[in-house]
């Protein structure tokens, strides 16, 4: 009797460990080994092998724990009426990446990834990490306990998958990472909090705030770099209580006084913006308490109390989906169009949003601040979400605190894009009209939105 070769199963694991989604032929190959014969092999470590895809597409790869647990994490999806369903599982592979099947769940997904095989972590986990203010302070106040680094923007993919799993119940979207914080958000559904009466709201917002500034605020992930929390918040007619809040200073320096006048532009520019054809915006409003400006932004993935729906920014989407390298949303949104992932009703939209950002001075237009839902049986999979943080950035004071003299100069079409450029023209005129008549800005902007008024106003006469 032959005796069996021990080499080249000592060899698999370390073939496997330099190499992800490796096929069986491939793998054989580099073994000097038979096809039969590897699948023996294979079978003889199922615990440490991740294998997805279908006959000839089957690939292979070698488990990587997430801190010492090669366990695979659940991926659950809450939907509109607050029902939780299972997704699909997360496993992590060496030498690096990740596993997992969420085209079969409806999501858009490049070609190499159509089988689950992710270089890193598929791209909607991305948009649920902690980001911005909220990200930061939430850092700040628990990085020891989840023993990660304080700031994450320098956080690595186990980093992020690791406070997923530990603290991500409210997160960006509609998706839950692991059953410790599947169990979270269940606890918050048997008891949860109540929602700030309208009487209350002033001093709530007011003290939440303070907390906000001084400790940070965990619970929440939305990204956005404006100082803000998370609120409940009672309200007749509202799609949701959930909201996020966003406030100015309380003195009245120079640039508290600019950024209180930009916290009422923006709710003034979500409300002209809507005037576009087919336009949405999130839903706004102002509130005004102890010399702070609030400016409340009803969350539009969420529905009632405890629905959810998906969402995911072009800052995820197009490097995953498309890999433009560029900022420009019109031409993301080309390129989106082009691969069949958007409606030309979408591409419109989002042509008439970039035209009136640059009509109001926003230069703040990152792709973070574009995003869409994804539809399990919808043809064209993405659909354009209501806008947001759109206001006159051009006009927010500097680091130190100092508010610069700036000059607004309109963007001009080229001839094709007249029509476009004059129904965002429409809605940026109003903007800087009420701007310029609203009396909860302060004197000085109310001038310069004026003057901005006019300026429009004589350029689209010269078009």
């Amino acid at each position: 009797m032959r005796t069996r070769n021990p080499v080249p199963r000592d060899q698999l694991v370390a073939v496997l460990r330099r190499a992800a989604a490796v096929s069986a032929p491939d793998l054989a190959a580099q073994l000097g080994v038979g096809v039969a014969t590897l699948h023996r092999m294979l079978q003889e470590i199922p615990e440490r092998v991740v294998a997805t895809g279908k006959a000839r597409r089957t690939r292979y790869a070698l488990r990587r724990p997430l801190r010492g647990d090669l366990s695979e994490l659940p991926l659950y999806e809450v939907d509109a009426e607050g029902r939780a369903q299972h997704t699909g599982q997360l496993a992590r592979t060496y030498p690096q990446g990740s596993c997992i099947d969420i085209a079969a769940a409806g999501w858009p997904v490049p070609d190499e990834s159509r089988d689950g095989w992710w270089g890193g972590l598929p791209y909607p986990l991305y948009d649920m990490r902690p980001q911005g203010f909220m990200g930061r302070q939430f850092a700040r106040a628990q990085h020891r306990a989840l023993e990660v680094p304080p700031d994450p923007r320098d956080w690595s993919d186990e980093d992020i998958l690791h406070v997923l799993v530990r603290a991500g119940s409210d997160t960006s979207g509609n998706l839950i990472l692991g059953n410790p914080a599947y169990e979270q958000w269940m606890a918050h559904k048997l008891a949860p909090p109540e929602p700030v009466k309208p009487r209350a709201l002033g001093r709530a917002y007011a003290a939440r705030a303070e907390q906000a500034l001084a400790a940070g605020v965990a619970g929440s992930s939305a990204a956005g770099e404006f100082p803000k929390f998370p609120a409940l918040r009672e309200r007749a007619g509202s799609a949701t209580p959930r909201v996020l809040v966003k406030f100015s200073g309380a003195d009245d320096s120079a640039a508290v006084r600019r950024w209180s006048d930009l916290l009422v532009c923006e709710h003034l520019a979500l409300e002209c913006l809507a005037t576009m054809p087919g336009a949405s915006a999130a839903c706004s409003r102002i509130v005004l308490h102890a010399g702070r400006t609030f400016l409340e932004v009803e969350r539009f993935d969420r529905h009632g109390f405890f629905g959810r729906s998906r969402l995911s920014s072009l800052a995820t989407l197009d490097p995953a989906l498309i890999g433009s390298g560029t900022t420009d949303w019109t031409r993301i949104a080309t390129r989106l169009l082009a691969a069949g992932l958007l409606s030309k009703d979408d591409d419109l939209r989002i042509q008439h949003l970039w035209w009136f950002g640059r009509l109001i001075a926003n230069t703040d237009m990152h792709t973070g601040n574009l995003s869409f839902g994804a539809h399990r049986h919808a043809h064209t999979q993405l659909t354009l979400a209501p806008a947001y943080d759109m206001l006159p950035m051009l006009y927010a004071p500097l680091p130190g605190g100092e508010v610069p003299a700036r000059r607004f100069e309109p963007p001009l079409p080229l001839p094709p894009q007249r029509p476009v450029w004059q129904v965002a023209f429409d809605a940026a005129l109003l903007f800087w009209q009420r701007a310029a008549a609203d009396a909860r800005i302060g004197e000085s902007f109310r001038q310069i939105a004026d003057a901005n008024a006019q300026r429009l106003q004589h350029v689209a006469d010269k078009v």
